[in-house]
């Protein structure tokens, strides 16, 4: 039996990791049906406890139970797709609890070892998509990441899955990233008018289903058709590279070494520019993955997208997709690169330890 365990950091004592070892070897990894999904601390926290179960059942009006998920997108599915949904709930609770948790919260028993932490699902914020900053991914995006995995992270590649498990966990991913925008929003809204009147609480769910479904439509392709990305184009990237901004978090090398290489992504969590001669782009090696990255930028991130600054100057794109190409193969053609800074892991062991007084 196929067993997936994420990389564990060496905060954790051999003993507690040798027994988690054990409970997984012993289980499968696989845990029955959650009782419930939990609230989060947002709607735990509002005063009026009727308040907060006015919203719980609006949410199981429109995102359904454990026992019977809904998808906010597809109210109407019937009792065929609801099965899709339980196995896809199924093959989650197999695959996908152990980082990304109960609820897809990125709180999984494991998630506070692990650098970078598990996507947290439910601010339907996904960084590695082929739709336009700020938006939604496409269903595509997400099978795509599920198949392939994210190099240089614990996210596995499932492309042996078979065809059925991944459309459907994906399927049941939607439903807990539609379900957390939906109690965020209703949380927001009964903090701020301390009601949940019936017309927002329309509002909200029409806004999601329509964010959903604009991002299907909204696919962004290059500017420009794209050309032999040789050694003459990576010449004229790296001029691009230092003089449009990349340098100043990437570092003039692309290693990421720089004071201004730090900051916060949505989840709350530091983040820092990629060292692009590590050879792992997160969001794909193809030269499309590269370009929708500087196009788009990534969501939830500092990173921002240049296809407004670069509207005027297509080819540049282009220029840049070579430069970084050719950066991130440099090792493995054999080029030696200089050593740099040590850039620590940012876990939650390490955060704890630096409040302590």
């Amino acid at each position: 039996m196929f067993i997936f365990m994420p990389v564990l950091r060496s905060r954790m004592a051999v003993p507690a990791v040798s027994l988690l070892l054990l409970v997984c070897v012993g289980s499968g990894c696989e845990r029955s049906v959650p009782v419930e999904w939990e609230s989060s601390e947002l709607v735990d926290a509002l005063p009026d406890e009727q308040l907060q179960q006015q919203l719980r059942d609006i949410l199981v009006q429109h995102c359904g139970t454990v026992a019977r998920p809904r998808l906010v997108t597809r109210p109407d599915a019937g009792i065929e797709f609801q099965q899709h949904l339980k196995h896809g709930q199924a093959v989650y609770m197999k695959r996908c609890v152990q980082c990304h948790g109960v609820t897809g919260d990125g709180n999984g028993p494991v998630a506070g070892h692990m650098y970078p932490r598990p996507r947290n699902y439910t601010k339907g914020i996904f960084k590695f998509t082929s739709t336009p900053y700020g938006t939604r991914p496409r269903r595509a995006d997400l099978i795509r990441t599920v198949r392939r995995g994210i190099t240089g992270t614990s996210m596995p590649s499932f492309d042996r899955l078979p065809e059925k498990d991944l459309e459907a966990v994906v399927d049941y991913v939607l439903v807990l990233t539609q379900r957390g925008e939906l109690e965020y929003q209703l949380a927001m809204e009964a903090e701020a008018s301390e009601e949940l009147d019936p017309e927002y609480v329309q509002e909200y769910v029409d806004d999601i289903v329509t964010g959903w479904q604009e991002a299907e439509l909204a696919t962004t392709w290059p500017l420009s058709p794209q050309p032999i990305l040789d050694a003459e184009r990576a010449r004229a990237g790296r001029q691009a590279f230092l003089s449009k901004g990349c340098s100043k978090c990437h570092g003039e090398d692309g290693r990421g070494h720089t004071k201004d290489n730090i900051g916060l992504d949505s989840w709350g969590f530091a983040t820092r520019a990629a060292d692009l001669t590590s050879g792992m782009l997160h969001g794909g090696q193809e030269p499309l993955d590269v370009y929708r990255r500087i196009l788009n930028g990534i969501n939830g991130t500092p990173m921002p997208g240049f296809g407004h600054a670069l509207q005027s100057e297509p080819e540049t794109i282009w220029d840049l997709v070579a430069y970084v190409l050719e950066v991130s193969n440099r090792r493995r053609f054999g080029e030696t690169i200089p050593a740099g800074l040590i850039k620590p892991y940012d876990t939650a062991a390490r955060q704890a330890e630096a409040e302590e007084p």
